[in-house]
């Protein structure tokens, strides 16, 4: 039972050397048509590449076009994300209910720990996809009666120098002219709503594509046309995992882990049909082949879309040097290990409350046990503060309260590595993730691909608590802001990311330039990540705009650097940046391999099939797994073993 918790200040510790091994960045996909997995889409050029080729195959051509690129990425947004309510990420440091702006806005982190938000947060991240995909500006949210909405800027052809077009998401809406021959936007479909979204109203003219497809009378909410947000979400680093030897990622692809009813999540709890935690009865998630040439929109069905988990077991080795490559900090009686996860921790809330996993007393997101009487401590401020539990029973603490919602941490034990060779140490982690993004066999077989680039990242940042202990010159709530930052155990970075959250302005001013700039020589030069940053009004506008915009980019650093990098923000304006961020990408030193084990069941067959990778694997490294009929997948994990 806890009794108190004690906030502690680090002492400065000696930093270990690196430990040549573990495995940086693992990623598979396998031949199933609609969900292959992250080697698919875990960068932009993968996932259009991807997104072309499930639209071919939809509609039997190739996108070349604006229009047909934005189709493609419209299906795949409304067949891997769903509507529903995520829980946030306590960005300001205040409470996950109050501060700042409380919206997920990262691409990736939407994407991949995620895989629902409601409108506002589906569309705000979106744009980061689409301006990928299209060019700067060339998307932005608009706020519409009592939703919000997305339009994106089409040229070419019958849209000329750029026109505005309506692409819903979250109401899965997307409306041609009577001679279907263009996309219309927001405003036009406002002059005449009533009419245009009704989905009987000459069906013909939309090629395939769906009017409200989700619900009939979502159409209301084109009314009118209030508010554009330019800018609205960003993207940083695509997801990248580092497992250190001793340590395993196992992902389910279903709520429940292992025994089939522990909920461990992040995100309002619908406990739809018996299964707490998030879901949508409402979607193409999970049927992505009913999307396309149907009238009737999808059906009510509980439970349709759920979240699934990501869980990391790790059990360093103090035999011999291997621990070392986990921690980042080490003095005599204590050691700090660090954790990092593209996903997001999650929690098993203590009751069944629709918000209670941001309430005390939630478990299962990380779980310490060790056989000694050494104490325990985590920090997600970078060692700032340390939170503990003063009461541990038979050598497990559960610490899921001070890191929920957070992709980070730190933990101190306060052991030498001497004093932990018998201890079992083990450290359990568990986190919610996309179950679309996971990797599905399919029957008769199934081709398994796999890479692993070597790479981890390591952060400052999102949290505005962590990124400000590496605040070295300006101040946040500022018009300058900079940033330094390391890797942990003096591995070489070699790329850069950087995003910021601007105070830009009602109307933003178009001529004010943004820049982000990094240096590898304490200041002396700097050199651009993003240059001349504008805030483009496109088209025709709404009388409104939002008042805020994400600023953001990445570059690979000239050559790669052991030692800290800074990253500055500023602008000409006096424009002031609410909350900054940066990550270093940095290559791993390991010559380990990966195994990566696919469980699954065939009716009612439960198997299981693994395969060593080599680490300098690349996408063309192919393992035939052997399935048989009526396949479901429910988990696969990677696991570093020594070479």
């Amino acid at each position: 039972m806890r009794s108190f918790v004690t906030r502690l200040f680090c002492l400065s510790l000696v930093v270990p050397c690196c430990a040549d091994a573990g495995v940086g960045d693992p990623q598979v996909r396998t031949d199933h048509d609609w969900y292959p997995g992250e080697l698919a889409c875990s960068t932009f050029e993968r996932l259009f590449a991807t997104q072309a080729a499930q639209f071919e195959r939809v509609t039997g051509a190739r996108p070349v076009t604006d229009e047909q690129k934005a189709l493609a990425s419209w299906l795949w947004r409304n067949t891997h994300y769903f509507h529903g309510e995520e829980g946030a990420q306590d960005l300001w440091g205040q409470g996950f209910t109050t501060g700042g702006d409380l919206r997920t806005r990262d691409y990736w982190t939407g994407q991949f720990a995620h895989g629902f938000g409601l409108c506002g947060t589906t569309h705000s991240q979106w744009t980061a996809e689409l301006d990928a995909l299209l060019g700067h500006t060339r998307s932005r949210g608009v706020g519409v009666t009592g939703h919000n909405s997305l339009e994106v800027f089409l040229t070419g052809g019958v849209y000329g120098d750029g026109k505005w077009a309506l692409l819903d998401h979250d109401l899965s809406t997307l409306i041609f002219d009577e001679d279907g021959k263009r996309l219309l936007s927001i405003d036009e479909v406002t002059q005449n709503w009533k009419r245009l979204t009704d989905r009987g109203y000459l069906p013909a003219k939309q090629q395939g594509w769906p009017v409200c497809g989700l619900h009939p009378g979502d159409g209301g909410v084109f009314q009118s046309c209030d508010v554009a947000e330019y800018l609205a979400g960003y993207a940083g680093p695509p997801p990248m995992v580092h497992l250190r030897r001793g340590e395993t990622l196992r992902r389910y692809l279903e709520p429940g882990l292992e025994d089939g009813k522990t909920f461990v999540f992040w995100g309002r709890n619908s406990n739809t049909a018996g299964i707490p935690g998030p879901e949508r009865s409402l979607t193409w998630v999970n049927q992505p082949e009913k999307l396309f040439g149907g009238t009737g929109g999808v059906r009510h069905q509980p439970g349709q879309a759920r979240y699934g988990n990501a869980v990391y077991v790790y059990k360093p080795n103090f035999e011999n040097g291997d621990y070392k490559e986990g921690v980042v900090e080490e003095a005599d009686g204590r050691l700090i290990f660090e954790f990092n996860t593209p996903y997001i921790i999650a929690a098993t809330p203590a009751d069944d409350s629709p918000w209670g996993i941001y309430e005390s007393g939630c478990t299962n997101g990380l779980v310490v046990e060790r056989a000694s009487d050494c104490s325990v401590l985590v920090s997600t401020d970078r060692g700032a503060t340390w939170d503990h539990i003063a009461d541990d029973l038979g050598g497990r603490v559960d610490l899921t309260d001070f890191v929920k919602g957070h992709r980070q941490y730190w933990l101190m034990i306060g052991c030498d590595a001497d004093g932990l060779r018998d201890a079992n140490l083990t450290i359990s982690t568990v986190c919610q993730a996309n179950p679309s993004m996971m990797p599905r066999l399919t029957d008769d077989g199934s081709l398994v691909s796999f890479a692993a680039s070597g790479n981890a990242v390591v952060s400052a940042g999102p949290n505005l608590d962590h990124a400000a202990q590496h605040l070295i010159d300006g101040a946040f709530d500022s018009p300058k802001v900079t940033l330094e930052l390391k890797t942990a155990r003096g591995e070489p970075a070699v790329e850069v990311y950087a995003a910021a959250h601007v105070l830009s302005g009602n109307p933003p001013d178009p001529s004010i330039k943004y820049t982000i700039e990094y240096s590898i020589d304490a200041g002396m030069t700097w050199l651009p990540i993003v240059a001349d940053w504008s805030i483009a009004r496109r088209g025709e506008n709404p009388p409104d705009f939002w008042s805020q915009s994400m600023c953001y980019g990445s570059t690979k650093l000239d050559e790669p650097t052991t030692g800290s990098v800074r990253i500055r923000f500023h602008n000409d304006g006096g424009r002031k940046y609410a909350r900054c961020e940066a990550h270093l990408v940095y290559r791993t030193v390991s010559d380990d391999v990966t195994k990566v084990t696919f469980g699954w069941t065939e009716g009612d067959e439960e198997r299981n099939a693994s395969h060593v990778f080599a680490q300098d694997a690349d996408a063309d490294s192919q393992w035939p797994l052997p399935t048989g009929t009526d396949v479901k997948t429910n988990w696969v994990e990677f696991a570093p073993v020594a070479r």
